[in-house]
């Protein structure tokens, strides 16, 4: 059997076009995979919980009845020492959870020394 001469470059053709076009739609045009796709979702309801959290959080921080606390998270300089006071003083704990994530204790932190500097 005989194939004629253009089935060759025909077939690389469609090879470099679909490269091309993979290339292109994941690179330039927004196509994502599902794992990405699920990635991003993750990120973003971390993003709200944390978000909806912090108030509380806030709130428990002005409640705390043990003054010394916000005194000493106020005279802190250093951000670890902020957020490591947060997580230990329990006030972004949330019923439920075992142990505070530490992007809520890191965005209360950052929250309450916004608040506490102005």
């Amino acid at each position: 059997m005989n194939t004629p001469v253009w089935t060759k470059p025909a077939i690389w053709g469609a090879v470099a076009g679909c490269a091309a076009t993979a290339i292109v739609g994941f690179g330039y045009m927004g196509w994502s995979t599902a794992a990405s796709t699920e990635r991003l979702a993750v990120e973003r309801a971390n993003t709200a919980v944390v978000a909806a959290l912090v108030p509380l959080c806030i709130a428990n921080a002005k409640a705390d009845e043990d003054l010394s606390r916000m005194v000493k998270f106020k005279a802190e300089s250093s951000s670890y020492s902020r957020s490591d006071l947060v997580r230990t003083s329990g006030w972004a704990s949330v019923p439920g959870m075992t142990a505070p994530s530490s992007s809520l204790v890191d965005a209360c932190s950052e929250q309450l020394r916004s608040t506490s500097e102005s």
